[in-house]
């Protein structure tokens, strides 16, 4: 597994649509989503490093691969 880190939205994307198939994207708040995000195996960016802007770019990609 590649490492990870915030701006590697597409491949995060990927990441949290294989390991949580069960949810709606659509729905998740962004405390979950950084929660879940941080969680990933190789996954190595400062956890506060994020913002609104790339947990909101991360989460609309997710919803894409979730269709």
């Amino acid at each position: 597994m590649n490492e990870l880190d915030w701006l590697d939205i597409n491949d995060i994307a990927i990441e949290l649509y294989d390991n949580f198939p069960d949810i709606d994207p659509q729905w998740i708040s962004f405390p979950d989503l950084h929660k879940k995000v941080c969680e990933l195996d190789g996954f190595i960016g400062n956890p506060t490093k994020s913002n609104e802007q790339i947990l909101e770019a991360i989460q609309m990609t997710w919803i894409e691969e979730y269709k």
